[in-house]
C-alpha cells in the first residue's frame, strides 16, 4: 500500500493510500455543502485504469442514503500527486446495484458545446461510461458484454475498512 496525494476539484489536496490500480482518498467536506449532524469527510475511490471515481457521499439522507456516487474522470498523474477532473457524467447507484441512474448528461452536453472538453474526451467519457455499465451494472438477464465484475470492486470494500485518511498516526 502506497501513500498518494490527490487533488480534488474543491481545490484540496488530500492523502490517499494506492493499491494496485485503486486509490482511496479522504476529502473534508466544504463547509457550504456539510450538513448539520452528518459526518463531514467523503472517502472517495479512484479506479485508475478506468477513470472512474466512486463515492459514498456522507451528505446523502433518506432514501439516497448508502448510494454510490460514480464520477466519470480524467486522471493526470503529476510530481505532486494524481490531478482529477470531473467529465460530468455521473451516475447514481443503490447499495443492491440492482439499477442506476445516468446524471448530468446536460451538464456534459453545456461542456462539449461550450469548450470545457474536447470531442475526444466526450468520446473517452462516453466509451467509460459504456464500459463501467457493461462491466459493474449488467445483470445476467441482460447477456454479458465483456467481463463481469462485483460492484463495488473487491480493492475498494477492503479500502473501505481504512482509518481515517486525514488523521496523523498515534
Amino acid at each position: 500500500m502506497d501513500d498518494i496525494q490527490v487533488f480534488h476539484r474543491s481545490g484540496q489536496w488530500c492523502p490517499g493510500r494506492r493499491v494496485g490500480d485503486v486509490v482511496a482518498y479522504d476529502v473534508k467536506i466544504l463547509p457550504k455543502y456539510q450538513v448539520p449532524g452528518r459526518p463531514t469527510v467523503d472517502r472517495s475511490y479512484l479506479l485508475l485504469n478506468e477513470g472512474i471515481q466512486l463515492t459514498k457521499p456522507a451528505v446523502f439522507e433518506g432514501p439516497v442514503e448508502g448510494w454510490w456516487y460514480v464520477d466519470l474522470v480524467e486522471i493526470d498523474h503529476t510530481d505532486a500527486g494524481l490531478v482529477v477532473r470531473d467529465l460530468y457524467v455521473d451516475l447514481l447507484i443503490p447499495p443492491a446495484a440492482n439499477r442506476y441512474q445516468l446524471l448530468d448528461l446536460d451538464e456534459f452536453a453545456d461542456a462539449l458545446s461550450t469548450g470545457q472538453i474536447t470531442p475526444t474526451q466526450c468520446a473517452t467519457v462516453l466509451t467509460q461510461t459504456q464500459h463501467f455499465i457493461n462491466h459493474y451494472l449488467r445483470g445476467e438477464a441482460e447477456g454479458p458484454i465483456g467481463e463481469s465484475r462485483a460492484f463495488p470492486p473487491a480493492e475498494v470494500v477492503a479500502l473501505e475498512q481504512l482509518p481515517s485518511l486525514l488523521e496523523e498516526p498515534a
